[in-house]
């Protein structure tokens, strides 16, 4: 798999321990920013991989 391919599973694989995290944190803002920073990840991992796919082109 390409560079970018694997990029794009490493940010998954950050966002799913991530979401994990978040299941077992007591603090609800602590859940609530974990599960953010899985969101972002997740929509980065979208973004990078129809990027890598030619679907899409970043914006100038």
């Amino acid at each position: 798999m390409s560079d970018s391919g694997s990029h794009v599973r490493q940010l998954r694989q950050e966002a799913e321990g991530l979401k994990h995290e978040a299941e077992r944190a007591t603090d609800p803002q602590e859940r609530q920013r974990l599960q953010d920073k899985a969101g972002r990840l997740l929509a980065q991992s979208e973004q990078e991989s129809a990027m890598a796919a030619g679907d899409i082109y970043p914006q100038e």
